[in-house]
């Protein structure tokens, strides 16, 4: 079962707290000697107490020892969150490899990319949203509308509207 406490100076207001004191400074312990950043471990013992509730919440029956569940479930948290960040390198690895292949050294691409980013930035949201997903993320335009629950006819207006106004734009500033 799980414990209660009552927070300290709210009365009648108890809370239900599925680790005790304890057991959070163990969770943190684990998540620190797992390598995650002291930034992160607020995140990291709110997650264990989500996952404990959650499993409560589900019908199952709290585990024999918390502390030790607890831990065991830190341990993975902080290996999950290692993965995420090995996952997030290789991408911007990868991510900047493309942009050295395509372009090695071109200035006029980077002012033309530079150009069209503040384009778009002056874009509506409406316009943008479309010409991003799909120009950017490649999706078809009845795919892009059924995301949007927008008629394809709406996304086709849109994507017009904005292509027109971003080249007009590039025209202006002569980058085109």
């Amino acid at each position: 079962m799980l414990r209660r406490r009552t927070r300290r100076g709210q009365g009648d207001d108890v809370r239900d707290d599925p680790l005790d004191a304890a057991q959070e400074r163990r969770v943190r312990a684990v998540l620190a000697l797992g390598g995650v950043p002291q930034a992160d471990l607020p995140d990291g013992v709110q997650q264990v107490r989500l996952r404990l509730l959650e499993r409560t919440a589900s019908g199952r029956e709290a585990p024999r020892d918390v502390s030790a569940w607890a831990a065991v479930v830190a341990s993975n948290l902080a290996m999950d969150w290692h993965r995420a960040r090995r996952r997030q390198d290789r991408l911007g690895e990868r991510l900047a490899a493309l942009r050295q292949t395509e372009h090695p050294g071109d200035e006029d691409a980077s002012v033309l990319s530079l150009a069209v980013a503040q384009g778009l930035d002056e874009l509506p949201d409406a316009q943008r949203q479309v010409l991003v997903l799909r120009f950017y993320a490649d999706l078809p335009v009845r795919g892009i509308a059924e995301e949007l629950g927008i008629p394809e006819g709406t996304v086709k207006s849109r994507l017009h509207t904005a292509v027109r106004a971003l080249r007009a734009r590039l025209h202006e500033d002569e980058v085109v």
